[in-house]
């Protein structure tokens, strides 16, 4: 396989540098996410501890080891978890953006189309797969009305 300072030599090189990159937007994408769910989590926590008693017990996860504390001891830490992940989102993102634009030059200059999956069906196949995830009433159920 090439390199990225080398010249895809086929087809077929092309081919898999470019299925390559697009492994690496979906792992990009994934991860994304992933840690805007734990985002999520971080705010559902934040929101719920808030409003309670700052000398309350509450227990936390580190490193896979249950931990009490105080409220006042957590929220901030909580806190400052969700930042920092927000953080590493912004730079995913601005990666994902330079990639995004890397393989729209790759596409652009060896001329690379994406088929969707329905410009490859005919007609008859469209209207047959149409009634696909629709929820119908029972047969018989508009002539009783």
């Amino acid at each position: 396989m090439a390199g990225k300072g080398e010249e895809p030599v086929n087809e077929q090189a092309v081919a898999t540098i470019y299925g390559n990159m697009r492994a690496d937007i979906n792992q990009v994408y994934s991860k994304i996410t992933e840690l805007e769910m734990e985002v999520s989590e971080h705010s559902l926590v934040i929101n719920a501890i808030k409003p309670l008693d700052q000398s309350r017990r509450c227990y936390r996860m580190i490193g896979g080891v249950l931990v009490e504390r105080t409220i006042k001891e957590v929220l901030p830490a909580v806190q400052h978890n969700k930042e920092g992940l927000e953080m590493v989102i912004a730079r995913l993102n601005e990666a994902l953006e330079k990639k995004k634009k890397e393989i729209a030059d790759f596409e652009a200059k060896y001329k690379i189309r994406i088929k969707k999956s329905d410009e490859v069906k005919d007609d008859g196949s469209k209207k047959e797969g149409s009634a696909q995830g629709v929820l119908v009433g029972p047969a018989g159920a508009a002539e009783q009305n």
